[in-house]
């Protein structure tokens, strides 16, 4: 296990989730690792070669500690072949629509991890986390000889205890609550559960392990982040919340559908992926949400550029719209004022919960 302590990463105990896809560019990691949080760039869906070129921007833009999130390899059967037909077939009239063709799903399930490990060790950063499974032993063994701080993301005790019997040195307990894909080690359909809210998952994973913890999921506001740390965390992570902000790669219309009247909930679906992520609820996750088949990365290829072509046609009701249960608290800030205001804020819920006249009150 690495040597550094959890509250030596940050000057204040927030953590922009890494949102793949582009959100989590190194003008949004920069910008929060300056302020005095931590950011987090998204090595899923890039080659080697284009993490190795973020790792550089982030550097030069600050001297402050960052991460890197790794997605693990799928393991499994994989995916049905013939589920996947049948969803390409009904995506027909999608790709006609838009004037685009489907993509291939045979890209490999891996997603360049030894490629990338490859890098992260031979040119360290300070924070290093894994998503949709958990390293071998082994592998954290190599990372705290590096020097890098290891984080697993975790969604109930039985992950939490294998990642800290594997030698992980944190977890970021993921709630349902949370925006995008779910961080489950295993995606199995026939056991399909709706997931645990974060504060009844923080009380179980506190209970099963004895690792430091970051808490995810919905997490908008300091007084949130006052919430989490009263349960046992050690930090608090913010996807949604950094989503807007103008350092964020996400697209404009991502952006403004955050707080636009027209999207008024979030839900889970395996329509644009194959895995369970939650997401604004629009057109293309009422249509075909109930029919997506449990097929990670495959539905992932297979949609990517119907996303792509709704994005270019101004269409957010074709897009994947990711977002947490607390997307309609979104602020469009300046990532450092963003950081700045949600210190502010904890400290204030601090200083609350502190005054014995707030607690008599309560």
């Amino acid at each position: 296990m690495s040597t550094t302590a959890l509250n030596d990463l940050f000057r204040y105990p927030i953590v922009q989730a890494p949102m793949a896809g582009g959100a989590s560019c190194p003008a949004l990691v920069g910008a929060v690792a300056e302020a005095g949080a931590l950011g987090f760039l998204a090595a899923g869906y890039k080659t080697a070669g284009s993490l190795y070129q973020e790792i550089k921007q982030v550097r030069g833009l600050t001297g402050q500690p960052f991460g890197v999130n790794v997605f693990m390899p799928q393991t499994g059967p994989g995916a049905d072949p013939a589920a996947v037909e049948v969803y390409r077939h009904q995506l027909a009239g999608e790709a006609g629509w838009y004037r685009t063709a489907l993509g291939e799903t045979d890209d490999g399930r891996d997603d360049g991890y030894e490629s990338k490990l490859a890098i992260l060790l031979e040119d360290p950063v300070p924070v290093v986390s894994f998503t949709f499974g958990c390293p071998k032993p082994e592998t954290f063994e190599a990372f705290a000889r590096a020097g890098t701080y290891t984080i697993v993301t975790v969604t109930s005790a039985e992950e939490a205890r294998t990642a800290q019997a594997a030698g992980a040195d944190a977890l970021c307990v993921q709630g349902v609550e949370a925006g995008g894909h779910q961080g489950t080690y295993r995606d199995d359909p026939a056991d399909e559960q709706p997931g645990t809210g974060l504060l009844a998952l923080l009380a179980q994973v506190r209970e099963a392990t004895t690792l430091p913890l970051v808490a995810a999921g919905g997490l908008m506001r300091g007084a949130q982040i006052a919430a989490v740390l009263a349960a046992g965390a050690g930090a608090a992570q913010l996807g949604t919340a950094f989503l807007v902000c103008p350092e964020s790669g996400a697209h404009p219309l991502h952006k403004r559908a955050l707080t636009d009247p027209l999207f008024q909930r979030t839900a889970l679906t395996r329509a644009f992926s194959g895995r369970p992520a939650r997401g604004l609820v629009n057109r293309f996750m009422r249509e075909h949400g109930p029919y997506a088949p449990a097929a990670y990365p495959e539905v992932h290829h297979l949609t990517a550029p119907l996303r792509k072509a709704a994005a270019t046609a101004g269409d957010a009701q074709g897009m994947a719209l990711w977002a947490g249960q607390g997307h309609r608290l979104a602020r469009e800030l300046p990532a450092g004022e963003l950081v700045r205001v949600l210190a502010a804020e904890l400290d204030t819920a601090l200083t609350d919960l502190a005054d014995p006249a707030f607690r008599s009150a309560s």
